[in-house]
């Protein structure tokens, strides 16, 4: 048996980086007996029934290192100083730590950047340059590491690939549903909120549809939930779901979703409902032009509600998702993050 520590944004309540988590799990190879950094490690070991450590504690993570034989950066973005230079220097210091202590090391299905101080891409270069596997999940990263000569494989999201499982009660609610996974952000003004609240109103009101309110990390963007919900009462729901599995299983109920989170987007086009992005981040803009999905970055939304709905009303009218063949394509495309491993791990 082979002990792998994963680490990524796990047990932080955030259902786009337990997606990954999930994604990850089922991805790999049975053989390898996963020991997961996590925010919330009795939780993490609760919900998916393997071992966990606390992130934060240094003492924990070099135990776990020194019993184990593998070290694998589990997707996401965790490589860029946009949100905090403490992102690279955290993740990138545990790469560089696993890699003294001699743990094989792999970067799996990364977002890399942005990332603009010197000291944080010199890190993230040292990082990545000692990994045994690099696999990247959009063109843009893949430039990134090209740029310093590092061999990758090159794949979409994982979560692309990720089984859902049905939500108990789901069908229960009213249809047809739309979905609406928004999150805090500085450019996400009270104007602005306002306004997509009035066009969201608006177009409920043109198909009466059933709005589905989802929090993908609650503690970010339930509030938010909140107010949407206060302005459409009786044709809204909240829905909190805590099981990535769960959370990939609603959008195959739902007809159009709206969304600004990476892997609200990914789920709904995977589950072929039409999207509509709101970007507040360069993954979310690399998606929308990979996809070609119609959408806004947050500071180029409209200041007319009655536009902003009327654009949403056409896309739910006469807009195309995916085809099956397309997601399809993309969900076995994604798969080539699981023949990577495959490929570390393999029992000869």
């Amino acid at each position: 048996m082979v002990r792998a520590v994963l680490c990524g944004y796990y047990g932080q309540g955030n259902g786009g980086d337990e997606a990954l988590l999930a994604t990850l799990l089922q991805m790999l190879p049975s053989h390898v007996t996963p020991l997961v950094l996590s925010g919330d490690p009795v939780q993490t070991a609760k919900q998916y029934g393997v071992e966990a450590c606390d992130r934060m504690s240094l003492p924990a993570i070099v135990a776990a290192f020194r019993r184990s034989d593998a070290f694998i950066w589990g997707g996401g973005s965790l490589m860029q100083d946009a949100t905090s230079a403490l992102n690279p220097l955290y993740y990138g210091g545990l790469m560089l730590l696993a890699q003294r202590m001699g743990l094989q090391t792999v970067a799996w299905a990364q977002g890399v950047g942005p990332l603009k101080r010197p000291l944080t891409r010199w890190l993230a270069r040292q990082a990545f340059w000692g990994c045994r596997q690099v696999s990247v999940r959009d063109r843009g990263s893949a430039d990134v590491l090209a740029g310093w000569n590092i061999p990758l494989t090159l794949a979409p999201d994982p979560v692309w690939a990720l089984q859902g499982k049905p939500v108990p009660g789901l069908w229960d609610l009213p249809a047809p549903r739309v979905a609406v996974v928004l999150r805090s952000h500085p450019l996400l003004t009270p104007e602005r909120l306002q306004h997509l609240t009035q066009a969201l109103v608006s177009l409920q009101t043109a198909t009466q549809t059933h709005i589905l309110l989802i929090p993908f990390q609650p503690a970010e963007d339930l509030a938010i939930a909140q107010t949407l919900h206060a302005a459409m009462p009786d044709v809204s729901h909240i829905l909190t779901l805590s099981d990535p599995l769960e959370l990939k299983g609603v959008f195959h109920g739902v007809e159009m979703a709206i969304a600004m989170r990476l892997h609200g987007l990914i789920m709904a086009a995977a589950s072929e409902c039409r999207c509509f992005a709101l970007s507040y981040d360069p993954k979310v803009s690399r998606l929308m032009d990979e996809l070609s999905l119609p959408g806004w970055p947050l500071d180029q939304i409209p200041d007319d509600p009655n536009q902003i709905s009327q654009t949403w009303i056409e896309l739910y009218a006469n807009g195309e998702a995916l085809s099956p063949d397309q997601v399809h394509a993309l969900a076995d495309r994604a798969a080539m993050h699981q023949e990577l491993l495959k490929g570390v791990f393999w029992q000869g």
